[in-house]
């Protein structure tokens, strides 16, 4: 099989598993390209993008562009020859470089498009209750996560998944499919088909805090569907009052928790402590039960842990 020249495009660490199976493919990688360095935390450090530390230990040829527009960026891309370009978790191309390839440009992205277009595919689809979802490989073009599907492969969300364990399994599949793609590219088999008009769409748009916070006028499988698509990271959040100061809000992250069989005639949001060491959120039907959680300015913590010097008789016993 033809070897391909290869410059990847991409960011976090769900992108550092494509970049491996490709180099480990045999493909040649002759360039990386990730977003520039920048600070991050309490000390304002400068931090790596997890794309660029892979780079460095590979000796990987790498470019971080402020601006993809740029001549001298576009220039060096010509430079290095590639016949193809692979972007995962990136930034928006611009036509002046994804055109550059004559292979062409594909994205791999973390869902079965055209459904969960957007930056958030994998919480979004643990959020709406989906129980499959996906990775593809699609060509670029003008518009969002829209181009000719190259190829696709479903994963299971089982209902114990969060988007952290789905991640990995999207990550993993992810890296599969784009080395199977890069080998049809390479024996010239690889044969794009235009995205089906499929109604309804459901977009996978970016997490914003409002997306996060708890609605416990809901019912319980949708909160809880909620935390677990959150969950590790951003975490899907509520607010606990503080009696005596002045009402002070406390923002309580919720990790992971479970739909109890259990109903109460309490209001949604009551906070019912028993001695059995459980925690249990009333909703609109059946209560959920908080199996780790995080209070503001503690470490996380399994519910056991959290209750042992929890108070409930110092806050409002109702969460918001």
């Amino acid at each position: 099989m033809k070897k391909l020249r290869v410059v990847f495009m991409g960011t976090p660490e769900f992108a550092v598993s494509t970049l491996d199976a490709i180099r480990k493919s045999g493909h040649d990688v002759v360039c990386v390209v990730t977003t520039p360095d920048k600070p991050a935390g309490r000390g304002q450090q400068i931090r790596f993008s997890d794309v660029k530390k892979y780079a460095l230990e590979h000796n990987l040829p790498l470019l971080q562009p402020e601006k993809l527009k740029d001549d001298g960026f576009v220039e060096d891309l010509r430079d290095y020859l590639a016949d193809v370009f692979v972007v995962v978790a990136f930034r928006m191309l611009p036509k002046c470089v994804y055109q550059i390839p004559p292979l062409g440009t594909f994205n791999v992205h973390a869902s079965l498009l055209p459904q969960y277009r957007g930056a958030a595919p994998i919480q979004r689809a643990i959020i709406n209750g989906e129980t499959k979802t996906g990775v593809t490989t699609f060509l670029l073009d003008e518009h969002t996560d829209t181009g000719a599907i190259l190829n696709q492969t479903s994963v299971d969300i089982q209902s114990d998944d969060n988007a952290g364990s789905l991640h990995d399994k999207l990550m993993i599949a992810g890296a599969e499919i784009a080395v199977q793609t890069l080998e049809q590219l390479a024996n010239n088999s690889a044969s794009p088909k235009p995205q089906n008009s499929v109604e309804p769409l459901k977009s996978a748009p970016k997490i914003f805090k409002d997306d996060m916070h708890i609605n416990w006028n809901n019912p319980a499988s949708q909160i809880l569907n909620l935390i677990r698509g959150l969950s590790p990271y951003p975490a899907a959040f509520s607010i606990l009052k503080l009696k005596n100061d002045n009402y002070r809000q406390i923002t309580l992250k919720i990790y992971d928790a479970e739909v109890s069989s259990s109903k109460s005639d309490d209001n949604p949001g009551k906070i019912i402590v028993d001695s059995s060491k459980k925690m249990q959120i009333c909703t609109q039907n059946f209560n959920i039960i908080v199996k780790s959680l995080q209070i503001e300015g503690k470490r996380r913590m399994n519910i056991e842990d959290f209750l042992i010097g929890f108070r409930l008789e110092n806050y409002i016993d109702c969460l918001f």
